[in-house]
């Protein structure tokens, strides 16, 4: 808020309260001013007065002076009890005036919120921002279903803006979790920042929400709508067995943590098919009854829960080619792994270090260290592999590259390849959740998310393996292993959030809706 908006929205009832003060003030010197002069008005009179003769002369000029004196002394005290009193007030007042913060009072220093009450605004906007920009899109998919892409071309780009706002939010977000800026009116700059940034990513949906909703037309539409949603639903319940043998073949053929991530999901999906149904139903029996109102909220709600089910039977899939990607890669991986361990070893033994080719410029005890711990972590990978116990090929591959990753000079591809697949593969679980979980996750595990798919995209190279175009740096293979790391972490905290707030799959479905807070205001659930 700007110093002008905050001298405009000042209060000014205390300057005309002040006025009144005064008046009162020159009204009572007023009063005892004429009080003053009362007596002088009665002894100028020209009414003549009989005088006893049988009272002394001196006994009556003394009994007047005594009498005058009193009628003088009075207005006086009475004035400047008068007087005394106005300028207590007046000073009472502007003591007043300057402290009050309840309406009616004029803080003569601007309100200022508190930091901590920014800090949460920006949180929960973070929180609304990154929904509005899920719901949008899940709706866009089914209006492009009907519609086709270049109508919703339109709406995509309003999208991409919304969303490269609350990116730039998020970023600001990340910083002043790391305490940048460190002073006060800094941060207080950097959160009004975010603030603004996801309000504009608002501001931009509902911009386009009325030529969208005409796009759709869904309260004057013939049931075509309604007829994608059931095509969509009937294909998700026809791969739902599929899916789920492949969930049970995941718990059978890898360790548990590898299908952790998605226990559950199947169930989770079938839930979610249930709520379609019931909000499908509704929709054709509020259309029958002219409830055009009503249809349309039941057929968004109906379109929300198949997407949800998409996204966790697509999750249980995509885990299970990357389980099947990793594994393969493994060998490849150690064998890459010991390319880049052989520099390492050449270096202590005392050879040159060759620029293009070198382990980083580490003390000697350090770089000894970090061999013998990266060559601990290779000897319980094979140790796995051959062992014949289950194992979670994804983690092996981080294992791998984590261990090698502080020591490696670029020799080969194969390590940065397997970060990436394992980064894309965490990225995609936490967003799945938080997809599916929106109705509870905050603003940390978002932030976090968002950081991951930041890092991932900044070591992103045209090529990721050693045979097509150039070989990726050790800085990629670090950046990409940090891009997972903030996955991971990110999926945690949500948990934790679900944890604590309760899991939203045991609510109704919530709504799809292009647009932002006044659309969302807008499209109110109706009641019943």
């Amino acid at each position: 808020m700007t110093s002008s908006s905050l001298i405009r929205g000042r209060p000014r009832r205390a300057a005309s309260h002040i006025s009144v003060r005064v008046a009162h003030a020159l009204l009572g010197g007023a009063a005892g001013v004429g009080w003053l002069l009362l007596p002088v008005t009665t002894i100028s009179t020209d009414v003549p007065v009989a005088i006893s003769a049988d009272a002394p002369v001196a006994a009556a000029e003394s009994q007047d002076e005594e009498t005058s004196a009193t009628d003088l002394a009075l207005p006086l005290v009475v004035l400047a009890a008068a007087g005394t009193l106005a300028g207590y007030a007046y000073i009472r007042r502007i003591r007043r005036a300057r402290t009050r913060t309840t309406p009616g009072g004029a803080p003569a220093t601007p309100a200022v919120p508190p930091l901590t009450d920014l800090d949460e605004q920006s949180r929960t906007l973070l929180t609304e921002a990154d929904n509005w920009i899920r719901t949008s899109r899940e709706e866009l998919a089914f209006a492009e279903a009907r519609s086709g892409a270049e109508a919703v071309a339109p709406f995509a780009r309003a999208l991409h803006d919304a969303q490269t706002e609350l990116s730039a939010a998020f970023r600001i977000r990340r910083r002043y979790d790391a305490g940048i800026p460190a002073d006060q009116p800094s941060r207080r700059h950097a959160l009004t920042g975010i603030v603004g940034r996801c309000q504009e990513a608002g501001s931009r949906l509902d911009a386009q929400a009325p030529a969208f909703d005409q796009l759709r037309a869904l309260e004057r539409e013939d049931g075509e709508a309604v007829r994608i949603a059931e095509t969509r639903f009937r294909e998700l319940t026809g791969r739902t067995p599929v899916t789920e043998a492949t969930a049970t073949d995941l718990t059978q053929r890898y360790a548990p943590s590898a299908s952790a991530p998605v226990t559950g999901y199947v169930e989770e999906a079938k839930n979610r098919l249930v709520l379609a149904t019931t909000h499908l139903n509704h929709s054709r029996q509020a259309t029958d009854s002219g409830d055009t109102g009503r249809a349309v909220h039941a057929l968004r709600a109906a379109e929300s829960a198949v997407a949800q089910a998409d996204v966790f039977l697509t999750a249980v899939d995509r885990l299970a080619e990357d389980l099947r990607t990793a594994a393969g890669l493994v060998p490849a991986a150690l064998t890459g792994a010991e390319t880049e361990l052989a520099v390492v070893r050449e270096v202590l033994a005392g050879a040159p270090r060759q620029p293009a080719a070198a382990p980083p410029n580490l003390p000697e005890g350090e770089l000894r260290a970090r061999l013998r711990h990266a060559d601990i972590v290779l000897t319980a990978v094979r140790n796995t592999l051959t062992g014949g116990q289950r194992d979670d090929p994804l983690d092996l591959l981080r294992r791998i590259a984590e261990a090698v990753a502080p020591v490696a000079a670029g020799r080969t591809g194969v390590l940065p390849a397997a970060a990436l697949l394992t980064a894309r593969s965490a990225i995609a679980d936490a967003d799945g959740f938080v997809e599916t979980h929106r109705a509870v996750v905050g603003a940390e595990a978002r932030t976090l998310l968002a950081a991951a798919r930041e890092a991932l995209e900044a070591g992103h190279t045209r090529s990721d393996t050693a045979a097509e175009g150039p070989v990726p740096t050790p800085a990629t293979l670090t950046t990409r292993l940090h891009a997972g790391t903030s996955a991971r972490r990110a999926r945690e905290l949500a948990e934790q959030d679900v944890r604590l707030h309760g899991n939203p799959s045991l609510d109704p479905a919530p709504a799809n809706s292009f647009g932002g807070p006044r659309t969302a205001a807008r499209r109110n659930p109706p009641p019943g």
